[in-house]
């Protein structure tokens, strides 16, 4: 369990470092995508059939996996509202 959370980590921050842009993720949330994407590729692979059933992925499937989930991961994560600057309605200088 411990060596998947550690490769999982590691895929995770290969995958950020890969897809361009900032992502703003913590350490946990990097383990999360990178063994969520451990997992996809495993899937995925055994639905192709490039794995068979009880194969896991490789490194470079899981970090492929890892970067499909931080693309979807920011596309549904919310994003914060722009600051808007709001003028006094009066005309007076403060």
């Amino acid at each position: 369990m411990l060596t998947t959370i550690l490769i999982g980590f590691f895929s995770g921050l290969f995958a950020r470092w890969v897809k361009p842009g900032a992502q703003r993720l913590g350490w946990i949330m990097t383990s999360l995508v990178g063994i969520g994407g451990a997992v996809l590729a495993t899937f995925i692979g055994q639905a192709l059939g490039w794995y068979e059933h009880g194969d896991r992925a490789g490194f470079l499937a899981s970090v492929g996996g890892a970067v499909v989930l931080l693309i979807l991961y920011e596309a549904i994560k919310p994003r914060p509202a722009p600051a808007t600057l709001i003028a006094p309605s009066d005309g007076a200088r403060r």
